[in-house]
């Protein structure tokens, strides 16, 4: 690799870095709790979904605590929907420099990505306290799978924002229309009930949904002592896909950006 190839990529290294480090203190600063933050949104949520499902319309999540069932999935779905919202509107929100600077234009959706990242790692220690507090145990061999979990994650969250980054440059309404879907996607993923609510004739088209054996994964490594099971190996094969295809049509386009935003 030539040298100035080397340098552009230590530099746009180095800019990942600093523009995650400027979200992240851009989004607590002046904040009283600061950091906490990304554990008082999942908590708050899972408390009141405990509530709903413990007392009113009780699901049996078996010998797991439904507080620790529900957190284990819902903090990763937390990073998963809040960093598609930043990704989306990672372009529109820093226009001046999209237009003023040359450097890849990813650059601000990885870095949304990877702020949010920061915060799941905050939101996730909890989970960690809550299975100490219900004396549930954990196992090392199976916590070694968490970060091919995460990889899978992160890899499914980036393809799908770069195509919503970059289809938001164009039609500026397309982040209403990833709200939306989010919301809708949040009940079609098993974070609130188990996979074992839904029929057995329609779990093979429930499974073409990536996020159910991500957070299958998440629970059968943390919560079950078990290796992930097969459906994480369709949600990698999506989630690849979805990265390059999204990856693919965001340089297409990103000529334009400059011209558009």
């Amino acid at each position: 690799m030539p040298k100035s190839s080397i340098a552009s990529s230590h530099s746009y290294r180095d800019l990942l870095i600093a523009w995650t480090s400027r979200i992240i203190r851009a989004r607590y600063q002046q904040s009283i709790l600061g950091g906490l933050w990304a554990v008082v949104q999942p908590l708050a949520t899972v408390a009141v979904f405990t509530v709903i499902f413990t007392y009113f319309i009780p699901i049996n999540t078996g010998e797991i605590p439904y507080a620790v069932f529900s957190y284990t999935a819902m903090a990763p779905w937390l990073l998963f929907s809040t960093s598609m919202m930043d990704m989306t509107e990672s372009l529109v929100t820093n226009m001046n420099l999209v237009t003023k600077i040359y450097f890849p234009r990813e650059i601000f959706a990885i870095s949304a990505l990877m702020a949010r990242v920061f915060d799941f790692c905050i939101a996730y220690l909890v989970l960690f306290v809550l299975i100490w507090y219900y004396q549930l145990p954990v196992s090392v061999t199976g916590l070694v799978y968490l970060p091919l979990i995460l990889l899978i994650q992160l890899a499914l969250s980036l393809g799908l924002g770069l195509i919503s980054a970059a289809m938001n440059v164009f039609y500026r309404d397309i982040k209403h229309v990833v709200t939306l879907i989010i919301q809708l996607w949040f009940y079609a993923t098993p974070i609130i009930y188990p996979v074992t609510v839904v029929p057995e004739k329609w779990r093979s088209l429930y499974h073409l949904n990536p996020m159910v054996g991500i957070m299958e994964s998440y629970r059968a490594v943390i919560l079950y002592n078990t290796p992930p099971p097969p459906t994480l190996y369709i949600a990698g094969l999506i989630s690849v896909v979805c990265l390059g295809v999204g990856y693919f049509i965001f340089k297409r386009v990103e000529y334009l950006f400059a011209d558009i935003v």
